[in-house]
């Protein structure tokens, strides 16, 4: 790769860092933030809500206008207001003496600011790198992704020393050098043609009405993954204190080694697809496979030891689906329709993150063996559909080069 695309790759890879910030930074601060605005767990949680219900809905129509005007068009202003988003959230909470609400109004702006970051750059990425550099690239942006899950919660407990209202101001203080650096080092992929948005939405149906199986398990094996390994983290940080009484910044990097397994099999996993330039259903069976070993495994397991190094295993594994999700997305359709597809795909991921811990949590109500077998079971069914139904052919990077 160029020194000029090795920049862009930096610039590009903080698009996705700051999007997971977005709400993974607030919830170490939750009890802090509840306290001072005298609300209640429910109204503390809609702080969440409303970041991600506005981003799922928005993500889709700047989907749309990416193809229509231009990836960095798009990009840049979004990650602006991701950080304006935050400094209403943050002045509210400073100045009013009753900011709760103008401080969901912020919140929702953060929201459809995100919409505009990481998926978009996904379909970015797709434009400019062609053939085997694709799925290294897209390896780069997952681990983006991935290292800003880790480091997240650090972060946010780290800056809510100073107080909890700073972090709010941090999204802004973060954005604008990023956005800086997509303007100034970034570059548009291939020039879309003009559509109108019946006709945009005929080719899309069109799309799917080819690739309609082959391309719909694709993106749902990309939320599962990730709707299971978030709904376990959430599980698992829980019983580190509860069980195990491990709290504070231990607990944070106890939470981190998956995550690091998952963001270093990304990384790996998208270098190797680059020379191989095949296997991408192989990788993301394989995957599946290991994450179905894993929770299987997981459920008889008391050992703190022996119970992190197979929820390592399942970081693998997850490691090992989402790059060839994402180079087999990226992939599936011509560039002028590449930013809906990748923003629908990057609506599945949000949604999976979102419901993966209420989920995880109810059936553990349950029971913890209810928890783990309804996950083994959703994971293997996906399991045998991708065997079936995914299709290499059309939605690889050597067949996309002509677009």
């Amino acid at each position: 790769m160029e020194k000029k695309y090795k920049l862009m790759m930096v610039a590009f890879s903080g698009v996705p860092f700051i999007m997971v910030l977005g709400n993974s930074m607030l919830i170490p601060e939750f009890p802090q933030i509840k306290a001072a605005l005298d609300i209640n767990q429910f109204q503390v949680g809609l702080l969440i809500t409303a970041f991600s219900i506005s981003a799922g809905i928005a993500i889709p129509f700047l989907g749309y206008l990416s193809d229509q005007l231009g990836r960095i068009k798009i990009i840049v202003p979004a990650l602006l207001l991701y950080g304006l988003g935050g400094v209403v959230s943050g002045t509210a909470a400073l100045l009013s003496k009753e900011p709760y609400t103008i401080m969901l109004v912020g919140r929702v702006i953060q929201g459809i600011g995100a919409a505009g970051t990481a998926p978009i750059v996904m379909a970015l990425v797709g434009d400019i790198f062609q053939s085997e550099q694709r799925s290294e690239a897209l390896g780069i942006i997952e681990s983006a992704n991935g290292i800003g899950k880790v480091v997240s919660p650090i972060l946010g407990s780290a800056i809510g020393m100073l107080s909890w209202i700073a972090l709010f101001f941090s999204y802004a203080i973060l954005s604008v050098p990023i956005a800086a650096g997509v303007w100034f080092l970034g570059e548009e992929g291939k020039k879309m043609k003009k559509q109108a948005f019946r006709e945009y939405l005929a080719e899309i149906k069109n799309i799917f009405r080819q690739k309609g199986f082959s391309l719909s398990i694709t993106i749902l094996s990309g939320m599962l993954v990730l709707f299971i390994l978030f709904g376990l983290l959430s599980f698992f940080s829980d019983i580190l204190e509860t069980k195990y009484n491990i709290k504070g910044l231990l607990k944070g990097l106890v939470i981190a080694i998956p995550i690091l397994f998952m963001s270093t099999t990304s990384y790996l996993n998208g270098h190797m697809l680059k020379k191989t330039k095949k296997y991408y259903k192989a990788s993301v069976i394989s995957g599946q496979g290991l994450i179905l070993l894993s929770l299987f495994i997981l459920s008889y397991l008391d050992s703190l030891t022996i119970y992190l190094v197979f929820f390592s295993l399942l970081g693998i594994g997850t490691g090992l689906v989402l790059p060839s999700i994402n180079t087999l997305v990226t992939s599936s359709c011509a560039s002028n329709q590449r930013g809906v597809i990748t923003s629908l795909y990057g609506s599945a991921r949000f949604i999976g993150v979102a419901i993966g811990p209420p989920a995880f949590t109810f059936l553990e109500e349950i029971s913890k063996k209810t928890m783990y077998f309804t996950n083994s079971g959703i994971i293997l069914l996906v399991l045998v559909l991708a065997i079936f139904l995914i299709k290499e052919e059309g939605m690889t990077p050597q067949e996309s080069k002509q677009n």
